[in-house]
């Protein structure tokens, strides 16, 4: 286990392989388990919906007004 995951904790990381779905750190890389759904299609709808962070749409979906100076940035940013 690195510092990182001792500190902050494990970040799982999650892929299917056919019908199983398995999880493991993207940190360390220490496998943390597996589970075995009926078919490929929703192992891998599972997997995908549990990569999802809440980071990823930091100002995306943000208040109007509290967090206008993060959106403006995007904003921004993008063009």
């Amino acid at each position: 286990m690195t510092f990182a995951c001792r500190v902050f904790g494990h970040q799982p990381a999650f892929h299917a392989d056919g019908s199983i779905m398995r999880w493991a750190c993207r940190r360390c890389g220490q496998s943390s388990g597996a589970k075995e759904y009926a078919t490929a299609t929703e192992a891998a709808r599972y997997a995908a919906a549990f990569n999802k962070r809440d980071a990823d749409d930091l100002g995306k979906r943000a208040p109007l007004i509290g967090l206008l100076p993060l959106r403006l940035w995007r904003r921004l940013r993008s063009r």
